[in-house]
């Protein structure tokens, strides 16, 4: 049975800051947003229904006539207006995960093919789930500072007193009906990704952290 962690382990890269880049922490901070990324744009290439977040991105484009990825920094901008009132504090991590995830989601949905055949779509569905709890417990380890979204949810949540499932619950339901109302594409991998990407990053976390501990017998 596969061991999932409830929380973020500490890894010889995590910055003592979140304005404190270097090297070490550069490169799972590019690699894991650069993963997530991919996961995203592999969800909106099968056309099986992305995440909630990028239902709303499609639904944005379709109005705003952007591409995806233009429409992605542009909501994770608002989104960072938000923060201001909530007293959240951004690091160098926020601002790559607003360029990084934006700009490889757009290459990924603009030059892998979709495919065809019902197998190789649900290759992609599932590959993207692996994917994006990878890319997320690369991500998260750094201590760079909390993506947009993340950052709105965890604010919310002290600031309200309220659970942070049930804050994320809500904030995934508002977007998701707002994207789909735009036109936004939600399907069967929508559903799937919302069932599983919790236990994908907490496997994720899960190795990480042995990793960690055999590298460092």
């Amino acid at each position: 049975m596969v061991k999932l962690s409830h929380k973020i382990p500490m890894t010889p890269w995590r910055a003592h800051s979140t304005w404190g880049l270097r090297a070490p922490t550069a490169v799972p901070l590019v690699l894991g947003l650069t993963l997530f990324g991919i996961g995203e744009g592999l969800l909106v290439v099968a056309k099986w229904g992305a995440t909630p977040w990028t239902v709303f991105a499609q639904g944005v484009s379709h109005h705003a006539h952007l591409s995806l990825g233009w429409s992605t920094a542009a909501i994770s901008c608002v989104v960072l207006l938000a923060w201001w009132p909530l007293r959240e504090r951004p690091g160098i991590g926020t601002l790559a995960n607003l360029a990084i995830i934006a700009l490889v989601l757009n290459v990924t949905a603009d030059f892998v093919p979709t495919p065809h055949a019902p197998l190789v779509k649900l290759v992609f569905v599932v590959g993207a789930v692996l994917v994006i709890g990878v890319g997320s417990a690369l991500y998260l380890t750094t201590g760079l500072g909390p993506g947009p979204r993340d950052g709105l949810m965890t604010s919310l949540h002290r600031r309200l007193g309220v659970s942070v499932v049930y804050v994320r619950l809500s904030l995934e339901i508002v977007v998701l009906v707002a994207g789909w109302l735009m036109g936004g594409t939600v399907g069967v991998g929508t559903a799937f990704f919302a069932a599983t990407i919790g236990f994908s990053i907490g496997a994720s976390l899960q190795a990480t952290d042995r990793l960690v501990r055999w590298y460092q017998r």
